[in-house]
Order: C-alpha cells, then structure tokens, then sequence
C-alpha cells in the first residue's frame, strides 16, 4: 500500500472525484490535514466515502489569528480527530511578525492536548525549525511527523536524534537539498507525502495529482540506491511502528504492505 501521510483532499473542489479515483485504484491510504475546521469538517464528509482517507484536525500557522481567541471551541474535534495536523510554525510565508504570538499560542494549544491525548502530530516548521523544535520537546510529544523539512541542518539532525519521522514530498523531484535530505535521513524515519493539490502547484504551475506519490518513491528509492517496492515497504512500516495501536490504522495494517 502506498502511503500519502500529508494532503489536503478538502481542496480539491471539483476535480474531487478523480482523485479519489485514483487514490482506489491504486490504493494510496490518504492522511488529509486540515487547517481550519470549515477543511475539517469538509475532510470528515470526503472520508466518509473512502476507507483510504484519514481527516485529521489541525490549526495551520496561517490561520492561527482566526482561533487564537476561540481555542476551548475546538476541543470536540481535536478529541475526535486521530492525529492532529497540520499544525506548527511558520516565520517564512507569514510576513507580519505581529501574527507569530497568535501561532505560538495555537501551536502550544494542540500540543497540550496531544500530549493528553496523546497523539500523532502533523507539524509545519517553515523559518522557524529551531523554535518549533523547542516547543516540541517542551511539551513531551513523542509522535511528530514533520512535514515537508527544508530547514537548517543541524535541527534536522537534533529532530533525527529525537526520533522524529519526516515526510519526503514532491520538491525530492527538482530541489538538490531536500535529495540530500532524503538521502541522509534514516530509512525507519522517513514517510512520503505530495501536500495535494497545491504541493506541486507551487513548484510547477499544476495541481497535483494523488499519483504523484509513485514518484516521490521512485526518486526516494534512486537517491537510498534501493527499489521501489523496498521503499513502498519500508514507509508502509514506518507509519505502522508510527501509529503502534491506533484504530487508524486498520486498513494499513490489513494491506500487509
């Protein structure tokens, strides 16, 4: 089974139904993140017509000044949501630095309840990896997945160290850093991801497509010298040492591979 641990299905619009085509045929289980409820609640109705699909709930840096004084009002879904993502920091995109108090104080809100709960987290690191790494090991969370890294080398490997997992997405097709990312970091902690449909858009111009998972894994099994069946395998393992007992994980476990 070929793994997408980050898209955002919710996105879609009216090209919806081809992806979720393609996702069935070719059986790609689906982490969509969400980065505000209104996406939330639009992934939970796309899941209820695929057993592929996982929505997960999660406050995106961006949106962070739209919660930030609401926050009590999103405990329902953070408890029914599996993970939570996509959450984080982000001192890269986001201009104003008058907004980062608002991401700290969101960041810091789900991460309390993911240590309660103790949960998968999603998290986006954009220019501001060291913080964030801080933030993580403030509050004890011991199941991270960080999304799309392309920062400074020396977080990444105090986060390596830490056992974090990482996700290698579509910027493994053009970027000479994130290759030697993905060459560097540990097989056990890599997953692959394609941040649909905008992943790809912004590098190319075009939406992308949930197939473009089976490249991610093709360049990801050139660069570690492997096959692509090794590293389909590998990531599907990853996520299942990942997610331990999570009932999530139903579908993964039962595809063997």
């Amino acid at each position: 089974m070929l793994i997408d641990a980050h898209c955002h299905l919710d996105r879609y619009e009216e090209s919806l139904g081809h992806a979720l085509k393609q996702i069935k045929q070719h059986q790609i289980f689906s982490i969509s993140n969400s980065m505000d409820l209104p996406s939330y609640k639009q992934n939970v109705k796309i899941a209820a017509t695929s057993d592929l699909v996982s929505p997960v709930f999660g406050i995106h840096p961006w949106n962070a000044s739209e919660y930030v004084g609401c926050l009590e009002d999103l405990d329902w879904a953070i408890s029914e949501s599996p993970m939570i993502g996509e959450i984080g920091l982000d001192y890269y995109f986001v201009n104003e630095t008058s907004r980062y108090a608002d991401q700290r104080k969101v960041f810091e809100y789900f991460l309390r309840a993911a240590s309660r709960q103790k949960k998968i987290v999603i998290v986006h690191t954009k220019g501001a990896e060291s913080e964030t790494f801080q933030l993580l090991k403030k509050y004890n969370t011991e199941r991270v997945i960080i999304h799309w890294y392309s920062g400074p080398w020396h977080v990444l490997k105090a986060m390596v160290e830490h056992g974090f997992y990482f996700t290698i997405g579509v910027e493994v097709l053009f970027s000479q850093h994130i290759q030697e990312i993905a060459g560097y970091l540990p097989v056990e902690l890599i997953l692959t991801e394609t941040d649909n449909p905008g992943g790809n858009e912004s590098l190319t111009g075009n939406v992308g497509t949930p197939l473009l998972i089976k490249d991610v894994i093709k360049k990801l099994a050139e660069i570690r010298g492997t096959s692509d069946q090794i590293m389909i395998a590998a990531v599907h393992n990853n996520l299942i040492r990942l997610g331990g007992d999570d009932p999530w994980l139903t579908m993964v476990r039962a595809s063997g591979g």
